[in-house]
């Protein structure tokens, strides 16, 4: 019974271990404002951990002396199921492509529950640790890289304005990204609109204010 326990346990540590490597990858991408974020990398990191360790483990007791299993299949299958994961992050808005590097990451959180639920402990620590690093190299505090602020923002404009040409003009035109719209209407006969930001790095809050304050259409704006 005691040994019974122990390597329930060495189960259980290899998933909370895969586990918490997604969630350390999913906290950088929440704070980018993506769609995947905490919840998803860790669900995936964890799912990876458990099918590895129920394809390496799960089948012993039908093992015989002509009976072979090939553990590597299961994750095969996993790597190849997780597409549909990144193909729903991947976006195309005009000739710009989002959603690459988050799928990415979640193509590589895969293989980091993967390899954890192996037993290859190093491995996927070190893997998450280098990936945090590369998604990091787009922020604003490392000085070699390219970077862009991300703020979010919510705006009061007239019903009548045509909401796609006029962001496509305040927005696009002063090279600010917009990475997501969150419209509603309200009762005062305005439309409020949501929006995530991506502004160049010599862009300041306060610039953008100014920008925004110099737009008539514009009725109202919090920062």
């Amino acid at each position: 019974m005691k040994e019974f326990w122990i390597v329930q346990g060495m189960y259980l540590l290899r998933l909370l271990l895969a586990a918490f490597c997604g969630i350390f990858i999913g906290y950088e991408r929440d704070n980018r404002m993506k769609m995947a974020g905490i919840r998803t990398h860790s669900i995936v990191a964890l799912a990876a951990a458990l099918m590895m360790v129920v394809s390496k483990y799960g089948f012993s007791d039908v093992l015989a002396r002509n009976v072979n299993l090939d553990p590597s299949r299961v994750g095969a299958s996993v790597i190849t199921a997780v597409s549909f994961l990144g193909a729903g992050v991947i976006f195309t808005r005009k000739q710009n492509v989002k959603g690459l590097t988050t799928a990415a990451g979640l193509w590589a959180t895969v293989g980091i529950g993967l390899a954890v639920g192996a037993g290859m402990y190093v491995a996927g620590i070190v893997t998450t640790v280098l990936v945090i690093l590369l998604q990091l190299l787009s922020h604003k505090n490392v000085p070699f890289a390219k970077s862009a602020s991300v703020e979010e923002i919510v705006i009061r404009i007239g019903q009548e304005q045509d909401l796609t040409r006029f962001l496509d003009r305040v927005f696009q035109t002063k090279k600010i990204e917009i990475v997501s719209v969150h419209v509603t209407r309200e009762s005062e006969g305005c439309l409020r609109v949501k929006l995530a930001v991506s502004f160049p790095k010599e862009y300041r809050l306060e610039d953008l204010f100014r920008l925004m304050q110099e737009e008539p259409e514009i009725e109202s704006i919090d920062i």
